[in-house]
């Protein structure tokens, strides 16, 4: 996708102050047996390439396959037209010419039928118009674009319950009945359940902790703790995720709010659930990049001068091909794929200084597994009040394969620590 299209979180972000949300237990939104075993979800961590026919082609698959699939496109994530200085211009970004950008390429893809559903902050009731329903209804499958996931929790949900919106209850019946429901970036950050992540940045995130609300600083870890749609709840999800180093803000996400389990999303990959909600559902990796899963379940909050830190993170990444079974934590290796076979000899694997950026902590790992002299390996944070540490070490259930380019890990053992 062009660059003018590339919508990232907090990209034409709402004007909003933080918000005093109790903490609870669950919406009712993400409860699972809302979902009866059939539907469908593709989660793409951002930055999805025109050309990712494989991500494009699993959607349109789902929806019905090509000539009969009839797509939403959702883009209430987006900037409205008045806030978008590029308009009535072909490096437009906003809700109404992403919509048709969208419903284009997806007809590109052979879909019978591909069409804007005119929800945004510019038609605050278009989720509760009767012809909107209708819509929605004859549809087989949604994509919602990116943009800040908050603004589809504005348009799409009522008051500080969160209830669901005439439009959003009628995707959610769509789901429970067999649809596919994808999106991209904030579009797909925003199936996840309760304690969605609203925004942050790694090293302010890791010093100050995670706090509940929406917060027009882009510093601030903020979490909304009855969630997003709940299509999502075998863990938390973020998105962009190695490319813009989020494994470590996660993770204090994760324990600050008690979750023993995120899904991490790189750029132009997505992950495939199918029998959403049932006790069939299964996960699969597709496009070009990973799937992170970070496990907390033995993780240790630790305290160096009165800095937080964590250790025991066990980190497992998929790639293409690659399944995942949440009931029972575990990994299934793609056929195929190649063990990688450590090379003897001294530890070369050089430390990192940016070590939570641009795929940093993927390619420690990558050496961790490539290296059998390597006994740790890590690096530090660019940001220095305070720096953190990170060091990466195998577990008991390391394991590393490879196939072409992508490498898929087990049971790297991740520590974050002040430097």
């Amino acid at each position: 996708m062009p660059l003018n299209r590339l919508l990232t979180l907090g990209v034409g972000a709402c004007t909003a102050v933080a918000l005093s949300v109790p903490i609870a237990a669950a919406p009712a939104s993400a409860t699972p047996s809302h979902h009866r075993t059939g539907g469908s979800l593709v989660l793409v961590g951002g930055a999805l390439a025109d050309d990712n026919a494989e991500v494009y082609d699993d959607i349109v698959r789902l929806a019905g396959g090509r000539g009969k699939a009839r797509i939403g496109i959702v883009t209430a994530g987006a900037p409205v037209p008045a806030e978008d200085p590029d308009a009535d211009t072909p490096d437009c970004n906003n809700s109404v010419c992403n919509g048709d950008y969208y419903a284009k390429l997806f007809r590109s893809y052979g879909v019978a039928d591909a069409q804007w559903i005119p929800i945004d902050l510019d038609h605050p009731g278009a989720a509760e118009d009767p012809k909107v329903v209708a819509q929605i209804n004859s549809m087989s499958g949604f994509f919602f674009g990116g943009g800040d996931q908050y603004r589809y929790v504005t348009t799409m949900t009522r008051g500080t319950a969160q209830r669901d919106s005439a439009a959003l209850a009628a995707v959610r019946r769509k789901l429970r009945g067999g649809a596919v429901v994808a999106g991209t970036s904030a579009g797909a950050q925003i199936m996840a359940g309760r304690d969605m992540i609203t925004g942050g940045s790694t090293e302010p995130g890791l010093r100050d902790g995670a706090k509940p609300g929406y917060f027009d600083d882009a510093d601030v870890l903020g979490y909304l703790p009855k969630g997003g749609f709940g299509f999502f709840t075998a863990g938390l999800l973020d998105t962009h995720f190695s490319r813009r180093g989020r494994e470590a803000r996660s993770i204090r996400l994760a324990s600050d709010t008690h979750h023993p389990r995120v899904f991490g999303l790189d750029e132009n990959t997505a992950l495939e659930v199918t029998g959403v909600g049932g006790r069939s559902e299964s996960l699969r990796v597709l496009g070009q990049r990973g799937v992170s899963v970070l496990d907390l379940r033995r993780a240790r909050v630790t305290d160096t001068g009165g800095v937080w830190g964590i250790e025991g993170v066990r980190w497992s990444r998929l790639t293409a091909g690659d399944a995942y079974r949440a009931n029972g934590w575990r990994v299934v290796v793609a056929a195929g794929k190649a063990p990688v076979t450590a090379v003897d000899g001294p530890c070369t694997v050089p430390a990192s200084d940016d070590v939570f950026y641009d795929y940093a902590l993927v390619g420690l790992a990558e050496g961790l597994a490539g290296q059998a002299g390597c006994a740790s390996v890590g690096g530090t944070s660019y940001e220095k009040d305070p720096q953190w540490a990170a060091r990466l070490t195998r577990g008991y259930g390391f394991a590393a394969y490879r196939a072409g380019e992508s490498t898929t890990f087990t049971d790297v053992v991740i520590g974050i620590a002040k430097a």
